[in-house]
């Protein structure tokens, strides 16, 4: 069989030149001797984690950070040298991979430790951990200094090193800083009350990095804005530098017809025009990640807005384009076009959703290609 290529019109165009330009301003931004984890994790929010992170790399981040054993291992694959951090729970099974390929996992269970204890004499290499304060954000973590000397003490063993201490913000993007304030005040006295600081202390998300220059630390985690997105409408209202996004959306008009007053489209007949009117179809569905809950939507042609009419099927689109167009007519779905901009922050709104989710809802069916 010939070698595959995309046929589909439709694609993810991700730029590089934007990936790079997040992170150094962000270096910029930050004091010299603090760290740039720049955060891949699901495929860098859907924009591809191996390209992200080369260019990452490059542009001044120095280390990584993904959600689990896969996502680590598979960039390990291809990056063979940068600190990568799970931020989530693993399985103990999974400790003598971590030491192997030099992956930092993260710890917060004595139990998980007791279990390690018997394989770390074992490990090819020394096993990185960080330790996880749970300062309010109710996910993961130990929550008293009890509890954090407990697992200190367990993590004292034969091939395993306490590399890093961290938490996680939960109000960090909002105005209001009283719940921030107790997360962060309760971070630093845990942090103080261990015999040994680790060598990597960091508690700032993306927001802090950006509007809380106080919380840098040893290192900062660089998620949402790496992609050149906000954390949400306050932190973009005080953003230090101008974040440039890096994906687009785009297809092109498959066919073209003209409908007369009473024809119908789509599942349900649900859409009947209401006079002469010309509609586009485009090669992209639900089954790609543009749910049907984004009926109604307006995408780019020429510069100009065409609604969604009828239902999103699985992998068509029918739009109500403006005037009578050419098959072969590029659509932008997200992106600009013209003067105009279609943003993720506008399918966000939509939805009813954060922008977080925009990107890693669109499906590996949509290529991915890379602008450098």
């Amino acid at each position: 069989m010939e070698e595959l290529q995309n046929f589909r019109p439709t694609k993810a165009v991700i730029d590089l030149k934007a990936i790079q330009s997040n992170v150094s301003n962000l270096r910029k931004h930050l004091h010299s001797d603090v760290h740039i984890m720049a955060v891949i994790k699901a495929n860098a929010y859907g924009h591809g984690d191996i390209r992200v992170a080369e260019v990452a790399l490059k542009a001044g981040a120095t280390m990584l950070a993904v959600a689990t054993p896969e996502e680590a291992l598979h960039v390990r694959q291809f990056i063979a040298d940068a600190p990568i951090l799970i931020l989530g729970a693993v399985p103990v099974h999974f400790a003598p991979y971590a030491a192997k390929y030099n992956i930092t996992l993260t710890v917060f269970s004595t139990e998980w430790l007791e279990q390690v204890a018997a394989l770390a004499p074992q490990f090819e290499k020394p096993l990185l951990i960080h330790l996880k304060v749970d300062s309010g954000m109710g996910r993961i973590g130990v929550r008293t200094a009890e509890e954090l000397h407990a697992v200190y003490e367990a993590a004292q063993l034969e091939n395993v090193v306490v590399d890093g201490i961290f938490t996680h913000f939960a109000t960090a993007d909002e105005e209001q800083t009283t719940f921030y304030e107790h997360q962060l005040a309760t971070f630093k006295k845990l942090v103080a009350s261990l015999p040994k600081k680790p060598r990597i202390v960091h508690a700032a998300n993306t927001a802090a990095s950006l509007v809380k220059e106080h919380v840098q630390f040893d290192a900062v985690r660089f998620g949402i804005s790496l992609y050149g997105l906000s954390p949400s409408p306050y932190v973009e209202e005080h953003l230090p530098y101008d974040l440039c996004p890096a994906f687009s959306l785009e297809t092109e008009l498959v066919h073209v017809k003209q409908l007369h007053k009473g024809d119908t489209v789509g599942y349900g007949a649900t859409y009947e025009a209401t006079e002469d009117e010309w509609i586009g179809t485009i090669p992209v569905g639900y089954a790609d990640g543009v749910i049907r809950a984004l009926a109604n939507q307006e995408f780019l042609v020429q510069g100009m807005r065409a609604p969604i009419v009828g239902r999103i099927c699985m992998d068509q689109i029918m739009i109500k384009l403006p005037k009578k167009m050419s098959v072969g007519e590029r659509v932008v779905l997200i992106g600009k076009q013209g003067k105009d901009e279609i943003t993720m922050q506008e399918w966000a709104s939509r939805l009813n959703t954060i922008v977080y989710e925009i990107p890693c809802m669109l499906t590996p069916r949509i290529p991915r290609v890379y602008k450098a």
